[in-house]
């Protein structure tokens, strides 16, 4: 069931906490990277910033390190948390490798091939259907948690997606200028089924976007 008109919906997108990678490589999809101390840490803080509102549902991405950043948010509004496919991490092609933003990894002639197309890009899953996913998984929560507020654990790339498909700026960007930092929340705000504004806060501080595997 879809909101009354002018009722007001928050969906909140919450990027998981750092991550205990100690090999610092771009682990994507892959199963087993857990939250690390810190982590652990930034996913309570969360929790405890948004402990005044009214949170019906909380929604996360399959993979671990989102679903541990979802825990301590299920625990203090007293919900089961739920798992919604569309707000896992990007596929990219360099899983698995240790590739940081800007520290010359991209330079090797082996990569090229999957670099071509940066606008799409060619290297991973497009922006279009990152964008498309990530916005049906917002409108999802928004008619679950029609007139209060829903939180949706996900990654930074397809939440900085999202922002910029609905704010309708270009999806390509420069990775190292993406706001959307470790535990930070992107909000749509809802009236309706219209979304009417995006809200970005930082609860656990800002982080480094060029830090792969954070």
């Amino acid at each position: 069931m879809s909101a009354p008109r002018g009722e007001k919906t928050l969906v909140h997108f919450l990027r998981h906490g750092e991550v205990h990678n100690p090999e610092g490589i771009l682990y994507g999809r892959l199963p087993g990277y857990r939250l690390s101390d810190k982590g652990d840490q930034q996913a309570k803080l969360v929790a405890e910033f948004l402990s005044g509102h009214d949170v019906a549902r909380v929604i996360s991405s399959p993979l671990q390190r989102a679903q541990e950043t979802a825990r301590p948010l299920g625990a203090m509004f007293q919900v089961d948390v739920a798992t919604d496919d569309r707000l896992i991490e990007a596929d990219n092609r360099f899983e698995g490798l240790k590739v940081s933003v800007g520290d010359g990894a991209l330079r090797s002639p082996r990569h090229w091939p999957k670099l071509w197309n940066p606008f799409a890009p060619s290297w991973g899953e497009p922006y279009l259907e990152i964008a498309h996913r990530m916005l049906g998984a917002a409108h999802r929560a928004r008619a679950a948690a029609a007139g209060r507020e829903a939180v949706c654990v996900s990654h930074q790339l397809p939440i900085w997606t999202l922002r910029r498909y609905v704010e309708g700026k270009p999806m390509w960007h420069d990775p190292r200028r993406r706001e959307c930092s470790l535990a930070s929340l992107t909000t749509l705000v809802f009236r309706g089924e219209e979304l009417v504004r995006v809200a970005y806060v930082e609860p656990a501080g800002g982080t480094d976007p060029r830090v792969t595997g954070a």
